[in-house]
């Protein structure tokens, strides 16, 4: 799956996704790997982050996301950090990121 970023952050990212899932009760964990290229506040690069999370059916719980150490490249090298994802009643999903530049 691919990604768009609009915001501070601009740029698409590449997901490796998988879950499990049960469709009739909308309870289930996933797991996904992403590779992100664009800016971040200006600063042009690349970086992986992961994240995973569970749900009930209405909630997310177990909620797990960090930025891979080293992975990053151009003005984000030596990105670290971690981060979170929120999704709207809409399905909008809205990622943040906690980070420093070393």
């Amino acid at each position: 799956m691919e990604k768009h970023f609009e915001g501070e952050v601009v740029g698409r990212s590449a997901t490796l996704f998988t879950a499990a899932f049960d469709q009739s009760t909308s309870v289930g964990t996933y797991v996904a790997m992403e590779s992100f290229e664009g800016s971040m506040q200006g600063r042009q690069g690349s970086f992986n982050f992961v994240h995973s999370a569970t749900t009930s059916g209405s909630d997310r719980t177990a909620e797990f996301f960090t930025i891979v150490p080293s992975s990053g490249t151009g003005e984000l090298a030596g990105i670290s950090g971690a981060g979170g994802m929120a999704v709207d009643a809409d399905g909008t999903h809205r990622i943040w990121f906690d980070y420093q530049l070393g």
